[in-house]
């Protein structure tokens, strides 16, 4: 439940920012084709995997850079 929340607040926070990262394009993206909703979930699927691979690996989460468009 916690992750759908942040995801929904990443997803209200994403369409204030002049350039978006990937994970934030992504999710735009996928809100403008699929929805709102399915968008906040499929969020939160990729923020779990995120979480999960940092914890696991043991290592520091580094954003990657916007895609040129």
């Amino acid at each position: 439940m916690l992750l759908t929340h942040g995801a929904r607040a990443v997803l209200w926070k994403a369409k204030s920012r002049k350039t978006p990262d990937r994970l934030r394009s992504w999710a735009l993206h996928l809100e403008q084709t699929r929805g709102h909703n399915k968008a906040a979930i499929a969020l939160a699927n990729k923020l779990a995997r995120i979480v999960w691979a940092v914890w696991r690996r043991d290592v520091e989460f580094t954003e990657q850079a916007p895609i040129a468009a």
